[in-house]
């Protein structure tokens, strides 16, 4: 048994108040206000971080837990590492649905991250031989690479949703944003980076669909769009890129600061990098940090203890 006393955020759109969590075993023993005498002082206790946008072929998912994110979405991997990787704890999208040629084969993806569709037809095929959580398409034109084609992708999502599936898309300009919304993707897997206009930002927020963010990755530009999409009503979803130049496993307070910047303050960061809560009874899945995050965001850099039980009935 372990207890901890401090900082208890219970998630969601609780507030966070001085009390002390109780671990036991596998169990939350207790969460509230009462601190037992022998509770170790810390900072915060809540629950682990979320990231939406994950390649683990660049970093694995211990490496991820001990750095205080107990779940991950990958969204790009050959598909024999996908199924080796899935989990409670993991979701998969599998390879990558693009045109022949296209984004990513010919660069970090050329060994199996990718799966060519050549037509509508085929675009379903794809679809139906995925084994995933969600489905992702590439519109990815930068450098002249080919795209899938409106009624391609239109196929893709109407296959999915046939499926009981999501689909996100990879899509960093305003025409391929606009291509993606036109099939009716139910996320756009990065903030875009190029600029968009008021109209499109606005077709986005009127699409009720959510946005993960990677602004550390993509830069200035994704910054500026973050603002707008926030600014318009969009839900923007923490997620890092994991394996892009620059990134690591595990928390990323960078990310965490550009989601701060780009509107949502601090608290609302770690709100839009969080999906669980803590409760009396429930599984023992959370971070001890030494210090507030929402004072200092660097203080994800040094998990003090992390635990990530196994969900109830899950083998």
């Amino acid at each position: 048994m372990r207890t901890f006393r401090g900082l208890v955020w219970e998630g969601g759109d609780a507030e966070p108040y001085d009390g002390a969590v109780v671990v036991d075993g596998d169990t939350l023993a207790s969460v509230g206000p009462d601190v037992p005498r022998d509770a170790e002082p810390a900072g915060w206790i809540g629950p682990g971080l979320y990231d939406a946008h994950v390649h683990l072929a660049f970093g694995t998912f211990e490496e991820m837990r001990r750095g205080g994110v107990l779940a991950v979405r990958d969204l790009g991997a050959p598909p024999h590492l996908a199924r080796q990787w899935r989990g409670p704890d993991v979701e998969v999208a599998g390879p990558l649905l693009t045109a022949p040629g296209g984004y990513p084969s010919s660069s970090w993806g050329a060994d199996g991250f990718a799966r060519f569709v050549r037509d509508a037809d085929d675009a379903r095929e794809a679809v139906r031989e995925l084994d995933v959580d969600v489905v992702k398409v590439a519109l990815e034109p930068a450098g002249g690479q080919p795209v899938p084609a409106p009624e391609v992708v239109s196929a893709i999502v109407d296959e999915a949703h046939a499926r009981g599936l999501a689909v996100t898309a990879h899509a960093l300009s305003e025409p391929m944003v606009v291509r993606a919304l036109d099939a009716g993707v139910d996320e756009l897997c990065h903030t875009p980076a190029e600029p968009l206009s008021r109209a499109c930002v606005e077709r986005i927020a009127a699409a009720g669909i959510p946005v993960v963010s990677t602004i550390e990755t993509l830069g200035d530009g994704a910054a500026a769009n973050a603002n707008a999409l926030y600014d318009a009503g969009v839900r923007l979803v923490y997620g890092t890129d994991l394996g892009n130049a620059g990134t690591r496993p595990g928390a990323d307070p960078r990310e965490l600061r550009r989601l701060a910047e780009a509107g949502l303050g601090p608290f609302g960061a770690i709100k839009a990098a969080t999906r669980e809560t803590l409760a009396h009874g429930g599984p023992a899945r959370l971070v001890v940090l030494d210090a507030d995050p929402r004072r200092d965001l660097t203080t994800w850099n040094r998990p003090r203890w992390v635990m990530s039980a196994a969900w109830p009935n899950v083998t």
